[in-house]
């Protein structure tokens, strides 16, 4: 139950997204017991978003959530870097202007009820 929601300053071309999706389904694999099978990759293009008082540089922000109660920092060390590269690569994204918050958390719903 790994959810990688991308917010950008930029506009994101379908082939982008795939790319990204691709890339983050391959970086879930560094926390233990994540899959591409089970994650969910939301993303919003085209936000305003104000970087130290700037909004005429791209900027992304994004949001890394897990089913589990920890995460060992050195998998969420991994994540940032290919998370971050994959931003620089496809969308030009520059990872000083970049923010990822992570969340553990063992309250989570799917088909009905909660795991």
């Amino acid at each position: 139950m790994p959810v990688i929601h991308t917010h950008v300053s930029t506009s994101l071309t379908q082939e982008q997204r795939e790319h990204l999706k691709a890339a983050y389904g391959k970086a879930i694999t560094a926390v233990p017991g994540k899959s591409e099978g089970w994650l969910m990759c939301p993303f919003e293009d085209n936000m305003p978003i104000y970087f130290a008082g700037d909004d005429s540089r791209s900027a992304a922000y994004v949001e890394v959530n897990v089913f589990g109660a920890s995460v060992p920092k050195g998998a969420w060390e991994k994540l940032t870097e290919a998370i971050m590269t994959a931003l620089n690569s496809e969308a030009g994204i520059p990872e000083d202007r970049t923010y990822i918050r992570y969340t553990a958390t063992t309250d989570w719903g799917w088909n009905g009820s909660n795991f």
